[in-house]
C-alpha cells in the first residue's frame, strides 16, 4: 500500500505556487517537489504539514492509500474514475 495525497490539487485555490504551500506546510520547497514527483514519499512531517495548510480538510481529504503497482495517474481522476481502488484511510488502519 502507498500513502498518495490530494494536496496539490487542493492548492489551486489556496496557494499560488508550491513554493507558497511549502511555507504553510513548515517544509522545504525541495521536499514538496520531491514528493509531487514521487522521488520522496509523504511522511509524517508532511502529513502534519499538509493539515496545517489545510485546516478545514479531513485526513481522508488531503489522503489517500492505493495498492503499491498502481499505475500512475491524478487523484482527482483516481476518484472519479476508480471509486473502488480508493481505499480510505481508517479502513487500512492509518487515521
Amino acid at each position: 500500500m502507498k500513502l498518495k495525497t490530494r494536496v496539490f490539487e487542493l492548492r489551486n485555490a489556496k496557494y499560488a505556487n508550491l513554493s507558497e504551500l511549502a511555507e504553510a506546510m513548515g517544509i522545504t520547497s525541495s521536499q514538496i517537489y520531491r514528493v509531487r514527483l514521487g522521488k520522496r514519499s509523504i511522511n509524517h512531517k508532511f502529513i502534519i504539514g499538509a493539515v496545517k495548510a489545510f485546516p478545514g480538510y479531513k485526513l481522508d481529504d488531503l489522503f489517500y492509500v492505493v495498492p503499491e503497482g498502481e499505475r500512475k495517474e491524478s487523484s482527482l481522476s483516481l476518484m472519479s474514475s476508480r471509486p473502488d481502488k480508493v481505499i480510505k484511510l481508517r479502513e487500512a488502519g492509518l487515521s
